[in-house]
């Protein structure tokens, strides 16, 4: 859509001060898996499982980010992007997860901070990106509340060497790392259990809060702190009762039971009732809601599709038995396209609604930064359907500005191809199409595009 003056059509609602951003995260680009003291990581450890990963693939070598980050740099300066969100690699920077700290990892992050500020290009640093220690694992993991506190350690240290970095993330999906790590078993590290999910779901929120108060504490001026949820509106298949119920189970397991602790200091009330037996919720402590609902400066919304969830029987007939992803759910992706190479369904109202439902529910929500939206294509650069991705779903942000969501930036997943964790290499979600062999980047028709874009907004 394009309106009279050249410009695209959405842009007439965005804020003139919005952000255009790009991202990625550390395991999936930076490769370098054992320089410089970097200890294995969660990931490490599960690409070596036999049939975790597509084609037995890891991020062992990835993009080689770690040395040509000066090139990657220049790609997000190219394309006028504002801003780059990146992860700090925790086993890179506190390899034993116990508070000895690796400086050539620090290091690393000092020179891509320092090269961002160079080009004008405004770092937004996650502190979180699923990269585990391997030795905090073997301790128990995000099973134990004692990985949330070593997470504020290693937040205050990654917080103290890196000045200049305005913008920080705590987490990036908690969701996925609780639920689809331990109790799908389908991310790592590969569980899949009832209690131990649920209690890494709420030990990862107890991290952000620890952290998020610790860096409250050291802030410089300016300096903004935030986390990030990935958000499907779950939508029922049929408007039967029972896929309507369904739906509600979904939205709880994915979106509530991070939403409602964060934005309104409060346990969903059904949760209980979702998930029966395998929870005693004792790991809960007095004062864990206070932690977790302290003020954020924004909230990060990463979006691809909405779910659609019909009732099915659980697959364990055991109550006590079930993990946390038995929740007498199927998704039922409607039929016919548009869908991306990967198969997801292309629907940029969820989006919107996503946006416009959080405002509605959580009046005072803090200003929302689109942190992740992005196309999985194949092996093409004159990728139209990425295009029409990204141009449905802002016009899709704007209608929500429009309507009085206060969202002030956007970053399109990803810079460059990567390793889509168990996906392996197939899935390409970058404007820079690597070759993996050679590591050759090359931009591909949605750079040029986005690139037109942003300079038509700024």
């Amino acid at each position: 859509m394009t309106a009279t003056d050249g410009r695209p059509a959405f842009m007439g609602a965005l804020p003139q001060e919005f952000v255009w951003g790009v991202a990625t995260s550390a395991y999936q680009i930076e490769g370098a898996v054992g320089a410089d003291g970097r200890a294995p990581s969660i990931w490490d450890a599960f690409c070596r499982v036999p049939g975790a990963v597509a084609a037995g693939e890891s991020g062992e070598h990835a993009c080689d980010h770690y040395h040509r980050w000066p090139e990657d740099l220049d790609l997000i300066a190219g394309l006028g992007a504002g801003a780059y969100r990146f992860s700090v690699a925790w086993p890179r920077v506190v390899p034993g997860g116990d508070g000895r700290v690796n400086r050539r990892g620090l290091d690393f992050y000092r020179r891509l901070v320092d090269g961002l500020r160079e080009r004008g290009i405004t770092p937004f640093a996650t502190l979180y990106h699923w990269d585990l220690p391997q030795a905090l694992e073997d301790r128990g993991g995000w099973r134990v509340r004692d990985t949330a506190e070593r997470f504020a350690d290693y937040a205050a240290t990654v917080h103290e060497a890196l000045d200049g970095v305005p913008y920080w993330i705590t987490l990036n999906e908690p969701y996925c790392s609780s639920i689809t790590g331990y109790a799908e078993g389908r991310h790592a590290p590969g569980a899949r259990e009832g209690h131990g999910a649920l209690a890494a779901a709420h030990h990862l929120l107890v991290g952000h809060g620890l952290a998020t108060a610790r860096l409250r504490e050291r802030a410089r001026k300016g300096e903004r702190i935030g986390v990030t949820l990935n958000m499907s509106p779950a939508v029922p298949a049929s408007p039967s009762p029972e896929d309507t119920a369904a739906a509600r189970r979904m939205d709880l397991m994915v979106n509530r039971q991070f939403t409602e602790p964060l934005l309104a200091a409060a346990y969903p009330g059904d949760m209980a009732e979702v998930y029966g037996e395998i929870s005693d919720f004792s790991f809960r402590r007095p004062g864990d809601l206070g932690l977790i609902s302290a003020p954020l400066d924004f909230l990060g919304v990463n979006y691809y599709y909405p779910i659609h969830a019909a009732a099915a029987p659980y697959d364990q007939p055991d109550p006590a038995l079930r993990t946390a992803y038995d929740i007498g759910v199927r998704t039922v992706p409607p039929a016919g396209p548009p869908v991306s190479g990967l198969g997801w369904r292309v629907e940029p109202r969820g989006l919107y609604d996503t946006l416009t439902g959080l405002a509605a529910r959580h009046p005072g929500l803090p200003p929302v930064f689109i942190t992740e939206n992005g196309y999985g294509g194949g092996d093409e650069l004159d990728d139209t359907g990425r295009i029409s991705y990204l141009d449905q779903h802002l016009a899709a942000t704007a209608d929500a500005v429009a309507d009085g969501v206060d969202v002030r930036g956007y970053f399109c997943w990803s810079l460059i191809d990567n390793f889509e964790w168990a996906r392996g290499y197939a899935a390409r979600f970058g404007l820079v199409h690597v070759d993996y062999a050679t590591q050759v980047r090359t931009p591909k028709a949605a750079y040029h595009w986005y690139r037109d874009v942003i300079g038509a907004g700024s």
